[in-house]
């Protein structure tokens, strides 16, 4: 079993959740609350991970976020 993580922002104009697997191509989804959103997560990774023809160990690794402060 392996752990993923998903980076999730919240979108003001659509007013949903969109959630993003960084490193798994096609895993990201959107729901109008965080249950749900976790519930679409699992399901989506799941499926991508069922297509993806490559050994899962050379999937990317999540090692952090970083906040970048500049002017605006």
């Amino acid at each position: 079993m392996r752990t993923f993580t998903a980076y999730v922002e919240w979108d003001p104009e659509t007013k949903l959740y969109v959630g993003i697997i960084p490193g798994v191509p096609g895993a990201h989804t959107q729901a109008p609350n965080l249950d749900e959103l976790q519930k679409n997560l699992k399901e989506v990774l799941e499926l991508c991970l069922a297509e993806y023809q490559g050994p899962i160990d050379e999937l990317p690794k999540f090692v952090g976020l970083q906040q970048i402060e500049v002017a605006a």
